[in-house]
């Protein structure tokens, strides 16, 4: 027997009024469980929405433009005998819905564009209907780009994605007064193909979604970074002894886990770098909590999902969880609530290699820690040079907040300590 059922937004974190920025079924399609329904768009990523069992729809309640939140009603879903019969057979119907809503015939502009997190490009309006699909307006809300103002050059003035880019390249050519930011002049555009062969690649979703907060980042927070090396050859003989001894529980200890623990102890000693601005109050926040994100390195890009009170958990346990959501985010499979919260990050490098780096900083927090390959070097103690394993460290850190002796103290104290984990437990 039929059971209609209502299906609502699941937990998306702490995220509220989100975009949708694509619906991918229709009424009358058959889905299956685990098939997307719609994607959402927050300032830290998109998701797709999965159905919870298989079905026929019976009924849409969002539509592309809408804001939901969490229990927000999706759609009303026909599950049950003759549902599952349906699921089971080729869903020739929704996968031709997908295609449509990717290349979607013209419609009007999404409803959600008119509340773009930052202030709009503009180059003088144009009358009519702004004609691109569910991608073209993504990329276009993501450079705060009014998609209405922008004169599409494809078939019937659909809008490209290079329409797009070279609306933006016009408006920041034009000539801006004082209060208008940065007097920067346009990139050039160069037409590469005349020097030789070229390959055009898409940037990766990731890239495309954190490019403009990085480039804020950059140029609204002044960064200094601080350098230092500390000495873990100690904490090295220590971290393999524990790696044999937890092999057969399947924990990999990595050297990840240990600077985790450090940092927190750092945060509860200089608490100005557990901190964020509020420059519009000028006020500093100083949190009472020590979630602590971590870069982790994925073929679509760098995530920084957060591992949480990381103050009160023990190495073990730190590595653990570590392994565990770095599998995750390379499955893409992190929530929205696992990449909010953090406090601090840590960007390691060593697994690779350099020597240091300017990592930057990861609004609103105020530091990042870049970590960079460990190296043999020949180290003055107690009359003679002895071999020692030396860890390069990269301290970024936001001026407005953090003075340099202060950050010199911060990054001494975490040489310090990785050089004797003993000193945690004073």
């Amino acid at each position: 027997m039929a059971d209609i059922r209502n299906v609502a937004v699941p937990n998306i974190g702490n995220f509220k009024d989100v975009n949708v920025v694509e619906v991918l079924v229709k009424v009358g399609d058959t889905i299956k469980a685990e098939d997307s329904l719609i994607t959402l768009e927050t300032d830290k990523a998109t998701m797709d929405v999965p159905a919870p069992a298989a079905g026929v729809i019976r009924e849409m309640m969002v539509k592309a433009g809408d804001k939901v939140s969490q229990g927000s009603v999706i759609l009303r879903l026909e599950s049950g005998d003759t549902a599952k019969a349906l699921a089971v057979q080729p869903v020739t119907a929704a996968a031709a819905t997908v295609e449509q809503t990717r290349n979607p015939s013209p419609a009007l502009p999404l409803s959600g564009e008119e509340a773009a997190p930052s202030p709009p490009l503009t180059r003088g309006g144009r009358e009519g209907l702004a004609h691109a699909s569910p991608a073209i307006r993504r990329f276009a809300r993501e450079l705060g780009v009014d998609i209405a103002q922008v004169r599409g050059s494809a078939a019937k003035g659909r809008i490209t994605r290079d329409d797009v880019q070279n609306f933006v390249k016009a408006a920041l050519a034009q000539p801006h007064g004082a209060a208008g930011g940065l007097q920067v002049l346009a990139m050039p555009i160069v037409d590469f193909a005349q020097f030789g062969a070229i390959e055009t690649r898409p940037l990766s979703r990731i890239k495309r979604l954190s490019g403009p907060y990085l480039h804020r980042n950059w140029v609204s927070i002044p960064h200094v970074t601080q350098f230092d090396e500390a000495d873990i050859t100690d904490m090295e003989a220590w971290r393999k002894q524990l790696n044999e001894e937890y092999a057969k529980q399947g924990i990999k200890i990595t050297p990840l886990a240990f600077f985790l623990k450090v940092v927190a102890d750092a945060l509860r000693q200089y608490p100005e770098f557990n901190a964020s601005l509020e420059s519009s109050a000028g006020s500093l926040v100083l949190k009472k909590y020590f979630h602590i994100g971590v870069a982790v390195d994925t073929p679509e890009g760098l995530v920084v999902p957060v591992l949480r009170d990381v103050d009160s958990k023990g190495i073990v346990q730190l590595a653990k969880e570590l392994g565990e959501i770095s599998a995750r985010a390379r499955d893409q499979k992190l929530s929205a609530a696992e990449m909010q919260g953090g406090c601090f990050t840590i960007s390691s490098l060593g697994g690779i290699g350099g020597t240091a780096f300017t990592p930057i900083i990861n609004a609103p927090e105020v530091a990042i820690l870049g970590v960079s390959r460990s190296s043999m070097k020949p180290v003055y103690q107690n009359g003679g040079f002895v071999p020692r394993l030396m860890l390069p460290l990269s301290l970024s850190y936001d001026h407005r907040v953090i003075d340099g002796a202060s950050a010199a103290r911060f990054i001494v104290y975490l040489s310090q300590t990785l050089a004797d984990i003993r000193r945690l437990a004073l």
